[in-house]
């Protein structure tokens, strides 16, 4: 009933991502980051220094800093010690009787430890949401997206990001902060997620996303990341070219509104039917840069 020994396995990268079923963009005005569990009882079951445990905590901390700076809220959740067999339920016959009650085992990890402008919550069962008021605190914020990170990525982490679904929050399960029993199961995770309740992105993927809203006159977009958000909803396989009509390649009303609204965060003043009549990379970029100039000019006179 104790948690296995995890065997070290290679982290999910971009290239192992599922193909998503839905096309949400991370608003850092929308957002919320949930570190899910880790805590050293279940870092514990990972052998040290081996992957994926490296990039996990690498990866969280990355996401951290990153939503930190951008004002967006840090929420962790860790379960107690010492759980009486009423408080523990059926998780007792699945797992036993989980953390101890001693100080070491509750503890989240070094690497991670919360700061006093965090917020920790008391998890009970799999789900982040069940007994702990994450849903009246995303409310209470006027919040509606969760991007979750931590352990187990098939037990925890993927019932939070169902239930998220359930209560109409967009969740981003993030493919390389996560960490499983096995690559296999860690994959299960995703493709679960993808297909019938989030977005599976990567660190870097979301790092992107998650910009704050561009200065007056400033065009934070270039070529390569024109290109790059275009792939991404494309799941394109092969290269794109500067001149291809994008609408052939698949490009549909829906994933141009996501580009859209992404790119306007970014300080991009451009429309749907400007990208819809002109639908190439080259022509794209030359709006975003035109528009970009004109506004600059305003400001300027």
């Amino acid at each position: 009933m104790a948690l296995p020994a995890i065997a070290p396995y290679p982290m999910p990268g971009a290239a192992d991502l599922p193909k998503n079923k839905v096309s949400w963009t991370p608003d850092p005005q929308r957002a919320v980051l949930l570190i899910h569990d880790m805590q050293r009882y279940f870092l514990g079951a990972f052998t040290p220094g081996q992957p994926p445990v490296t990039e996990l905590l690498a990866n969280i901390q990355r996401l951290r800093q990153h939503c930190t700076a951008l004002g967006i809220p840090v929420v962790y959740s860790a379960q107690p010690g010492g759980q009486t067999p009423e408080q523990r339920g059926l998780q007792l016959d699945l797992w036993g009787p989980g953390i101890n009650g001693g100080p070491d085992q509750k503890q989240i990890v070094d690497a991670l430890a919360p700061s006093e402008s965090d917020i920790l919550l008391t998890k009970w069962r799999y789900s982040a949401f069940i007994k702990t008021g994450l849903l009246e605190l995303l409310r209470e914020r006027k919040r509606d997206q969760l991007i979750i990170c931590g352990i187990y990525a098939h037990i925890g982490c993927l019932q939070t990001a169902s239930h998220a679904f359930m209560h109409d929050v967009q969740a981003f399960l993030v493919a390389d902060a996560l960490g499983d029993f096995s690559l296999e199961q860690h994959h299960l995770a995703l493709n679960y997620a993808a297909k019938l309740c989030a977005v599976t992105t990567t660190t870097q993927r979301l790092v992107e996303g998650l910009q704050p809203p561009a200065s007056q006159g400033e065009l934070s977009l270039s070529p390569q990341q024109v290109r790059s958000d275009v792939a991404e909803l494309l799941q394109a396989e092969t290269s794109i070219g500067d001149d291809e009509n994008l609408l052939e390649r698949g490009l549909d009303s829906i994933r141009i509104m996501t580009l859209v609204e992404r790119w306007r965060r970014t300080g991009a003043e451009i429309s749907f039917v400007e990208l819809a009549e002109r639908p190439t990379l080259t022509d794209w970029y030359a709006l975003l840069s035109s528009a970009t100039a004109q506004r600059t000019s305003h400001h300027a006179s």
